[in-house]
């Protein structure tokens, strides 16, 4: 690893570059020691993180091969599914909420965005930025916020959900990280709030981490029309660490009774155990 540059002190901590030495040109962000973005430079569409590359489908599915998408993204870290959009899907307006200014000014300096990308990125809180958005503006929203190692509880909630729907247009696609391990209380009940706002959900995840023997990331997908199942179940099934896409009846079985959650009883996601995102 080729550390550039030093540890670096921005809003949610010590942010720093790592070289990743098994690919010239891509880069790991670690957040207080914790990988927190992996950046290839030289080939964005490369996706490292295993649940990134889920996202990836998602974007990859939410309208024809290359068309442009406008996308909002609330966290934006190193601005990862971004760059992968942006050389996708040339064309794309992206709007990325990212609360932590000197976070995004390091990586802007050390790790620039392809040329000719359409990226906007605001230092605001993500849902108070969502909620200036207008009805209708975005075909994607997409949402990895974490304050430390856990989602901030105001991001989990059905009044939140909510206004990711109106923010979509018809037809529209949320995707969302959800960080959880067993017994997966939070992601059950994110499925049911998630269930609130929309007609159809389903849930991305690696079999270990849906069996509840690890602590990991589950990508939660939602829309007001049938979600590509068929094309989502191959892609996740093509991937290095294969996942299952969990839907319908089983996804009835897998949120049980645990309701959705109110504002008035908002959580943050759980604390991970310790070291379970080392590299």
């Amino acid at each position: 690893m080729r550390p550039v540059p030093g540890p670096t002190p921005v809003d949610g901590g010590t942010a720093e570059l790592l070289g990743d030495a098994d690919r010239d040109g891509a880069w790991v962000l670690m957040l207080d020691g914790t990988p927190q973005s992996h950046v290839d430079l030289d080939e964005p569409e490369h996706l490292e993180f295993e649940y990134v590359r889920r996202m990836g489908h998602v974007l990859d599915l939410a309208a024809d091969p290359g068309a442009p998408l406008d996308v909002v993204h609330l966290g934006g870290g190193a601005l990862t599914l971004p760059r992968y959009v942006a050389v996708t899907r040339p064309g794309s307006r992206q709007r990325v909420v990212e609360i932590d200014q000197p976070l995004t000014d390091l990586v802007r300096e050390y790790l620039p965005l392809p040329r000719n990308a359409r990226v906007r990125v605001r230092a605001a809180d993500a849902r108070e930025a969502l909620q200036t958005m207008h009805p209708d503006s975005a075909d994607v929203v997409v949402t990895d916020v974490f304050a430390g190692a856990r989602t901030p509880a105001h991001l989990t909630t059905a009044e939140f959900a909510a206004e990711v729907a109106r923010v979509l247009r018809p037809g529209g696609v949320y995707a969302a990280n959800v960080a959880d391990g067993p017994p997966l209380r939070f992601a059950r009940a994110q499925v049911a709030t998630l269930r609130t706002a929309f007609r159809h959900v389903c849930l991305l995840a690696e079999p270990a981490t849906l069996r509840g023997r690890r602590f990991g990331n589950l990508v939660a997908v939602a829309s007001d029309v049938e979600l590509p199942i068929g094309a989502l179940t191959r892609a996740c099934a093509r991937d290095p660490m294969p996942s299952r896409v969990v839907e319908g009846e089983d996804l009835d079985r897998f949120v049980g009774k645990v309701p959705p959650v109110p504002d008035a009883e908002a959580q943050p996601s759980p604390e991970p155990p310790e070291g379970v995102f080392g590299r």
